[in-house]
Parts: C-alpha cells; structure tokens; sequence
C-alpha cells in the first residue's frame, strides 16, 4: 500500500521496470494499459496520503473511465509494486485480494472472494497468471507460483515455486 510520495515514485519505478517495452514519450501517451496503471498508482496515493478531495474525485473520474474503456475492473490498494498487464481486455479482481510484488495478469482472470465467507485470495510474490485463470474462495498462494491458461485454484497451494494447472488446478512438478 502506498503511504507517502516516495512509496508512490517507488511502485511507478518498479510497475515501469517489470514492462518488457520502453516507456517513452509514445507510451505515454499513446499506451491506454501504461496510462490505466499510472491512474492506479496515482489513486491509491491520493486515496491513502493526500487530502484534496477536488483532486482524488478528477483523478477517480479519469480512472474510472479509462477502466471502463479497457474492461478492467481492479481496485486501489491490491497489488504490491511490480504490476504486469500483459494487454486489455477483461480482468476482474475483488478489492479484498491481497497480492505481491511483481505480478504479471494475463487477460481473462478472474480473482474473487468466496459467497460465503466473503474471503478472497491472498497471492505471494513473483506471480504469473495466465490468461482466463480463475481464483476464488478464502486461499494462499505462495511466492513464484504460475497459473496455466483456464485454470481454476479454488484451494490453497502455501509452497514456493509451483506451476498450477487444469480444472480444479493441480501443482505440476517445476523442471530446474
């Protein structure tokens, strides 16, 4: 979570490093995903720092219209540094998740509380989601886990290091 501006600079470096493309000028203004991070960045600083309401609610009205216009439904305060949005299209994550640094999401995903409990998952760090996967119910997921493509993990999985796969998602043995 972002707590001060220097936190804010940090997660904008790391979310800006984790990219496999140059941020030029270009990106700046041509690249919607790069344009949707920076707005989610720039949120959570003004949700969780600043007090200028007029501010937040412009910076919350752009947000909330180029995530529409992408089909992207992520909440403030959910991801650590290091988020990865390989290209639009629909993802939809609760804002009770908790997940960590350097993620990458594929489109397609879908991360959501349990009915029940109303507990949503909680990811480690160094995660790679791939396209159409889907978490759901109160789970933990460890640190370097990667999700295949149309997985369902709805149980937890606390190891290090697993690639998960298949409907209800198994843990594959990694090769070296």
């Amino acid at each position: 979570m972002i707590k001060s501006y220097e936190d804010y600079l940090y997660y904008l470096k790391s979310d800006q490093s984790v990219r496999n493309q140059k941020i030029t000028l270009r990106t700046y203004i041509y690249n919607d995903v790069w344009k949707f991070q920076r707005l989610l960045r720039k949120l959570e600083y003004l949700s969780n720092c600043k007090k200028n309401k007029l501010r937040r609610m412009f910076v919350a009205y752009r947000f909330m219209r180029i995530r529409v216009k992408l089909g992207f439904m992520i909440p403030i305060n959910v991801f650590g540094p290091g988020l990865s949005i390989a290209h639009y299209g629909s993802i939809i994550i609760t804002s009770l998740a908790k997940i960590g640094k350097n993620c990458r999401v594929h489109v397609g995903v879908v991360i959501a509380k349990d009915r029940w409990t109303a507990v949503a998952p909680r990811i480690g760090n160094n995660c790679n989601i791939g396209p159409g996967a889907k978490i759901f119910g109160d789970i933990v997921l460890g640190n370097k886990i990667r999700i295949g493509a149309n997985a369902v993990v709805n149980k937890s999985f606390p190891d290090d290091n697993l690639l998960l796969v298949g409907v209800p998602a198994t843990a594959v043995p990694v090769r070296p």
